[in-house]
């Protein structure tokens, strides 16, 4: 019998938390021996990281910014409908040479709206050809819209088989931030949290570090600034602190970050969740993959999550956290070098983080329900 065939829909446009998650799941269904055609629509380049899988390229977009208003293309131009075009026949043509067995979509309904004009094609025309599911965060940026929340659960209760939501309902449940999820019920899946086990890190590096990172760096320039000028304040400040620049920081933004001897700066490791298993403290932004790579290694940590542009993903994850002691948090709004200061210091002082019953092992169970599925 041939291997069954995944199609596997990603789309980022800010940070790299939508890839670097999808990534995971890509190596946890090549594990189980599933064939898997990538396709990626963004600027990402993981292709090292995919475990063999065929990767397709779509036109790449992104968002202007943390508005998620304006999207750009190559050269960062605005997209067009004759770019709209382009992309659904490049997307539709990759789906009739594929002819995969299910069809994986990256948040879709529930976000990635403005790339209906491609996704409402593909979703009829797999339609009764393969079993349609989609990968799901945790936490969404609730809708408060009816006929947006309306239109989200009948795409899904037109074409979707199945909801794959990447978390743990004993520590976040759906309808807390999707209010209609009792409609969707019998299409809910828990899959846990996905995330990958903590390694050796490549060089000895982290030990008794504070480690600073913002994922991708999109919105992350800011913090980073903060805690430099916080370095000074804390009990740490003869460690070496280490800034791990993601591909989006802005060049300013990075160049802000050279300082004394003791701070180095570099672009984000792939041995991340090792570094924290050895630093002092981690202070990092709240996206997803950075907040379970924090339980995963056990990290002592402070989290300023990003919520600017009515972004509250990151903040409701955190505050839920903190109150489990799992974080040290500071909201983005009472941000100062002295207050940061503060936690980092009480962070050090305090015990490391511990998943406490959380689900981690949302990789693996998801490949799982992925294959049965195509099978």
């Amino acid at each position: 019998m041939s291997r069954p065939r995944v199609f596997f829909y990603v789309q980022h446009l800010l940070g790299i938390g939508h890839t670097v998650r999808a990534a995971a799941l890509t190596r946890a269904m090549r594990r189980l021996g599933l064939d898997v055609v990538y396709v990626s629509g963004g600027f990402d380049a993981l292709d090292d990281e995919l475990a063999g899988a065929v990767v397709h390229r779509l036109p790449p977009v992104r968002s202007a910014d943390a508005s998620f208003t304006t999207l750009l293309g190559e050269g960062d131009t605005p997209i067009d409908d004759a770019w709209r075009d382009r992309r659904r026949d490049a997307l539709l043509t990759a789906y009739r040479e594929t002819q995969p067995d299910l069809v994986l979509i990256e948040t879709f309904p529930f976000g990635r709206w403005p790339f209906r004009f491609e996704l409402l094609p593909l979703l009829q025309e797999a339609q009764g050809a393969a079993r349609i599911l989609c990968s799901l965060r945790d936490v969404l940026v609730p809708k408060t819209k009816p006929s947006r929340l309306k239109a989200i659960v009948e795409i899904i209760e037109t074409y979707f088989d199945a909801i794959l939501v990447h978390g743990d309902p004993g520590f976040v449940r759906l309808d807390e931030t999707f209010a209609p999820a009792s409609r969707i019920a019998t299409k809910l899946h828990y899959t846990g949290y996905v995330t990958d086990p903590v390694d050796t890190p490549q060089d000895g590096a982290g030990a008794g570090e504070v480690i600073v990172s913002a994922g991708g760096g999109g919105t992350g320039g800011p913090m980073m600034r903060v805690a430099l000028a916080a370095r000074a304040l804390t009990s740490l400040a003869d460690a070496p602190w280490r800034f791990l620049i993601g591909p989006n920081m802005p060049r300013q933004d990075a160049a802000a970050l050279k300082g004394d001897a003791g701070i180095i700066v570099e672009p984000v490791r792939a041995d991340f969740p090792a570094l924290l298993s050895r630093a002092a403290v981690s202070v990092s932004q709240g996206g997803y993959n950075t907040v379970m790579d924090i339980l995963t290694a056990g990290a002592r940590s402070v989290v300023v999550p990003f919520s600017a542009h009515g972004q509250s993903e990151q903040l409701h994850r955190a505050r839920l956290l903190a109150v489990r002691g799992g974080i040290t948090l500071v909201e983005e709004d009472g941000l100062t070098p002295e207050t940061l200061a503060a936690a980092i210091d009480r962070a050090a002082a305090g015990p490391r983080a511990r998943p406490d019953g959380i689900d981690l092992g949302g990789a693996r169970r998801s490949a799982e329900l992925i294959a049965a599925a195509a099978a």
